[in-house]
């Protein structure tokens, strides 16, 4: 597959990324996909850009794009990107694709270190079931066409650069969490006063990823004794005095002691198709955000017959 693609292509074997996905198990009809790589013929309509972003869908019930503009030695750069997932997605990273492309010139190493580091804040910050699969990939090409000065993190305008491609992948990784499977809304859960960043993360993450609180969104219940729960064993060490929790702008717990609120307040508001939890430790400057949905019936009908 690869060395036809690449013969196609008129490249090297190792310049073809192959990426998988699909029900694990079964093989591949090759026979279909040889024939497809024979039909590939270059091509920057909006049309065939459309084509590809369908093509790499499975169970997802909508196309994934995002694009972001810089400027980097007074030319403008552009960074543009497609996903797919919607289900098996428990980064890192699975059973997720994503595919970025730029103009900006920039050596492949320097590249992979900003992949990395920008993945471990947006794509291995989401979760839809707590399920990984077999295969997973993020991939962003470079072809150097803006015709800048070579960036780097010593170049003045890096920080420009790195933050249009962070948007882009969060974009995305936002968008795979709000088309979980089954899902109604988007969870966003903020959390600060953490000891260190990734410690805010993981905490971030245990609450996104609960299946109680992500249960209790879906109807709507303002349970914050579910959202402390996960704070508690997400394996983080802390103080369990301290902490604040809120929904949106309705604050529930105050030094870990319950707030009155009201209760149909907090109902509507979770009855919107993107809610934000707000968890303050309040022992120190770590930030870490992470994205979810919420767990519905639907998860399970799909799921139960996805291969039927």
């Amino acid at each position: 597959m690869r060395n036809t693609c690449a013969q196609k292509l008129n490249i090297l074997p190792h310049h073809v990324a192959v990426a998988s996905t699909g029900v694990i198990g079964e093989l591949l009809d090759m026979e279909k996909i040889v024939k497809g790589i024979g039909l590939l013929s270059p091509s920057s309509n909006k049309e065939k850009a459309e084509e590809f972003q369908t093509a790499i869908l499975t169970t997802d019930t909508v196309m994934k794009s995002a694009c972001y503009e810089t400027k980097i030695d007074g030319k403008v750069v552009t960074i543009g990107g497609t996903a797919k997932g919607s289900g098996m997605i428990h980064p890192n990273m699975a059973t997720m694709l994503s595919f970025i492309t730029t103009d900006a010139k920039v050596e492949a190493s320097v590249l992979q270190d900003a992949l990395g580091s920008i993945t471990n804040k947006s794509f291995n910050q989401i979760t839809v079931d707590g399920d990984t699969s077999t295969n997973d990939m993020v991939v962003v090409l470079a072809n150097g066409n803006a015709d800048h000065q070579s960036l780097t993190p010593d170049h003045p305008e890096w920080n420009s650069f790195y933050e249009a491609l962070r948007l882009t992948c969060e974009d995305l990784a936002k968008q795979i969490a709000r088309d979980g499977e089954g899902a109604t809304k988007l969870i966003e859960v903020n959390v600060s006063g953490a000891h260190t960043n990734e410690e805010a993360n993981v905490i971030a993450k245990q609450i996104v990823g609960s299946n109680l609180v992500k249960t209790a969104m879906y109807g709507a219940d303002a349970n914050w004794g579910r959202i402390i729960c996960s704070v508690g064993y997400s394996g983080v060490a802390l103080n369990p005095e301290t902490v604040n929790v809120s929904l949106g702008d309705i604050q529930m717990l105050e030094n870990s002691q319950p707030v009155s609120f009201s209760e149909e307040e907090a109902k509507a508001y979770l009855e919107n198709d993107m809610v934000e939890v707000y968890v303050d430790l309040q022992q120190g400057n770590g930030i870490g955000k992470a994205w979810g949905c919420d767990l519905t019936y639907d998860y399970v009908k799909i799921n139960a017959s996805y291969r039927t």
